[in-house]
């Protein structure tokens, strides 16, 4: 209450009258008996103790969204509009206020329903005692206009009247559209020939009709075959050449693959009885079993990885192209991906990771290729690849040509030419060029000179500790927020660029296919978060620490343990120590060489670490998979992955407030620009590129506990998942190691307790010098 009624005499002291939000330590009130005894402890406060005339006084106890699928704010319109005249009498003289828009935020984009809803409860509200509100005037119905049957249905929701008011608005709103029109859906393709249909269907990616068409135009072609290789194949090359020329986007392409793969499944059954027939009559069905189409690609995530959205999105774009896709999913054995090319007769093999040690693993898959002497093309993608490692690492290993593929917009252009006789070989000498002018451009970087350990040392980060704030408690707390929190601290940008889409959001949301994308997401993601179908669990915590050298020192046994999670760390004192590196290339005058232990004071400072993750992605995916959609398989592990990333930086939130910022209430876009004190550096990422730091990480959070777990690459698992170190001073910054030297590798090793070898073998991308 302290804060609030310094704030209040403040704005006593301004002549200012005061508006209320019925917000109270708990939260936001949601129920009618929440927003009035919050309104009336707020209204004692500012009458009693601060001197406010109650005409000075504005409460606004939180108009909340209705019909967004979650069963518990089906009442909140309700509420807000019960609690007005009880809100009146007990706090006699006050003006009630509320912002109108919200309560239609689920139907953003359609402004039929939403001015109908503003409207109408406006209407209920005044009655009731809402004396202003926040609301575009000019986008306002007249009551008595709305129609009946809308205004029947708008109500219903605003009063809860029928357990499926949502349904049944929704089902209407999809009539109309944003404009204010009755969308007239237009369905002359319908009397097209199927053919026709079925290519339009597929081009649009319209799944309403699918099966009834397949099944029309299977009962006329001699073969159920016949309708894959005719209409449905012109419907899908009509798409490669759209997304091809940039005429498509991405999450289009993918709901054209959901119409197809629908189709596909409706005629497998039929196909299936062909081949069965075939053999019971002697002849065989092996030639006639099924389609190569263009070609036959074997893809997979390497062993010790678990990412596989953009392996996901690029066998979609090459299946939609004509080209038969066997996915052999996460964590595949060199072994098992090359028998199994073999076995199939494949045309080319496709690797890809996200983490760093993902990199070594396709040089082996690279290398056994060689050892096996196969000559099938290796296309290689993911974030952690690049053209350079390409070229330096991978193709020398095997004599094949071997590609990197930047994204799925340009697979198809790849393969294509790499099944192509004639226009292989002109790729392979193009290809093979430019790999040995990066690879020479990688030795004139190596070559570049660096400090000396001892002089990179000696040019460290000089930072002040004179403010060692000490956290609220120490040891482990362990958050399970409820995903509608997560939600709001999304960042969408990195949403879009996972469906290869580029702009700033909220500006991209412009461009209509984006719109679409963003509205289907927000739809999966009202339906995951009435469901359950996600959970968010994960732990955090502090204990004093201090920097020794470029280690960081924590004592575990001082900390007290504030959950039932419980370190797992073994120290003969207690203490984890956690080896930092440090940047050995030359700075310019005034510039330092910085380690992450800088930021530790030599005593008396403390240190925070996270885990958390999202669970249930793939459960989910894989039955949107199963009923061959694609889209929404992919879309769920793309919200998740958002998911995670707004988890660790909600933990952040809570670690700052629970350690140097009480009552921290930044704006969303601070948080996303990283516009605070601190930061929270993940192991594996420049500043601290070792990912074996994840292993004593995870010893010291519990995470194991609260069901996180690293592969042998030490990728984690779940796959959407974030785990770092938390550092409050004000002088943290994030920066990238870099090249190091052999001298500091050999220091880490001994610091680390592990043999040189194996400190080059997991920092091998930050080598200044060949290690073989």
């Amino acid at each position: 209450e302290e804060p609030f009624l310094a704030q209040a005499r403040r704005i006593r002291d301004f002549g200012a009258g005061v508006v209320v939000m019925a917000f109270d330590e708990q939260g936001q009130a949601d129920t009618t008996e929440r927003k009035v005894a919050i309104c009336a402890r707020a209204y004692d406060l500012l009458t009693q103790k601060v001197g406010f005339p109650a005409t000075d006084i504005i409460f606004d106890p939180n108009v909340l969204a209705v019909a967004t699928g979650i069963a518990e704010h089906n009442g909140y319109a309700k509420a807000f509009v019960d609690a007005l005249p009880l809100i009146k009498q007990r706090c006699p003289g006050v003006r009630i206020s509320g912002g109108i828009s919200n309560l239609s935020f689920s139907f953003r984009g359609n402004d039929v329903v939403r001015e109908a809803m503003h409207s109408a409860f406006l209407l209920h509200a005044v009655r009731a005692g809402l004396d202003m509100g926040i609301v575009n005037a000019g986008q306002l119905a007249v009551y008595a206009d709305i129609p009946a049957d809308l205004l029947e249905l708008v109500e219903d929701v605003l009063f809860d009247r029928r357990d499926d008011a949502t349904d049944r608005l929704v089902a209407f709103a999809e009539t109309v559209s944003g404009s204010g029109t009755k969308r007239v859906v237009d369905l002359s393709w319908r009397e097209a020939p199927v053919a026709q249909r079925l290519s339009h269907a597929l081009v649009h990616g319209i799944v309403d009709f699918i099966e009834a068409d397949t099944e029309e135009a299977r009962a006329v072609a001699a073969r159920p075959l016949d309708v894959i290789e005719g209409p449905l194949m012109d419907g899908m090359k009509i798409v490669g050449d759209l997304f091809g020329s940039g005429k498509m986007f991405l999450p289009q392409v993918v709901k054209s693959a959901r119409v197809m793969k629908r189709s596909v499944a409706y005629l497998e059954p039929f196909m299936e009885a062909e081949k069965q027939a075939l053999l019971a009559a002697g002849g065989s069905a092996e030639a006639d079993s099924g389609r190569r189409g263009n070609g036959r690609v074997v893809m997979a995530t390497v062993k010790g990885d678990v990412h596989d959205i953009g392996k996901n999105i690029v066998g979609v774009v090459l299946g939609c192209n004509n080209y038969e896709v066997i996915d052999l999913g996460v964590m595949v054995p060199a072994k098992v991906i090359l028998d199994t090319a073999v076995a199939e007769g494949a045309d080319a093999v496709g690797l890809s990771g996200l983490i760093t040690p993902s990199l070594d693993e396709m040089v082996a898959v690279a290398a056994e290729m060689q050892r096996r002497g196969l000559k099938l093309p290796l296309l290689i993608g993911g974030a952690t690849t690049s053209r350079q490692h390409t070229a330096v690492r991978i193709a020398p290993a095997y004599d094949g040509t071997t590609v990197h593929v930047l994204d799925a917009s340009r697979v198809v252009g790849v393969v294509s030419d790499l099944l192509d006789d004639d226009r292989a070989a002109e790729l392979a000498i193009r290809n093979r060029s430019e790999q040995q002018e990066l690879r020479e451009a990688h030795e004139k970087r190596q070559q570049q000179p660096l400090l000396t350990l001892a002089q990179a040392r000696a040019n460290r980060e000089q930072v002040s500790f004179d403010d060692l704030p000490v956290p609220a408690f120490t040891g482990l707390r362990v958050v399970r927020p409820e995903l509608a929190e997560l939600r709001a601290m999304i960042d969408w940008q990195f949403f879009f660029l996972a469906w290869e889409l580029k702009g700033k959001y909220p500006a991209i949301l412009e461009q209509p296919v984006a719109r679409e994308l963003y509205d289907d997401g927000n739809a999966l993601l009202d339906q995951i978060i009435a469901d359950g179908g996600l959970r968010a669990e994960g732990v955090y915590g502090f204990w004093p620490a201090a920097a020794d050298g470029d280690d960081i020192l924590i004592d575990v046994a001082a900390a007290g343990t504030a959950a039932t999670v419980e370190p797992t760390v073994s120290a003969a004192d207690g203490r984890l120590r956690l080896a930092m590196l440090r940047q050995q290339t030359t700075k310019p005058t005034g510039r330092p060489n910085r380690s992450l232990a800088d930021y530790v004071a030599p005593a008396g400072d403390h240190l925070g670490a996270f885990a958390v993750a999202i669970h249930g992605a793939d459960r989910l995916a894989a039955e949107y998979e199963a009923r061959q959609d694609d889209y929404r398989a992919i879309m769920v592990k793309a919200l998740a992955d958002r998911l995670a990333e707004a988890f660790a930086e909600y933990v952040h939130l809570e670690a700052r407030r629970a350690w140097f910022e009480p009552g921290s209430e930044p704006a969303l876009e601070d948080l996303h620009a990283e516009r605070f004190r601190g930061i929270r550096p993940a192991f594996g990422y420049p500043a601290s590129p070792d990912h074996t730091e994840k292993r004593p990480l995870f010893d010291l959070v519990g995470a194991e506990q609260v069901g996180l777990g690293l592969t042998e690459s030490f990728a984690m698992t779940p796959a959407s998942a974030v785990s770092g170190i938390i550092f409050a001073s004000p002088a943290a910054r994030y920066f990238t190691v870099g090249r190091i030297g052999r001298d500091q590798v050999e220091d880490y090793a001994a610091r680390r307790g592990m043999s040189v070898a194996e400190a080059e073998r997991w920092l091998r991308p930050n080598l200044a010098y060949d290690p073989e």
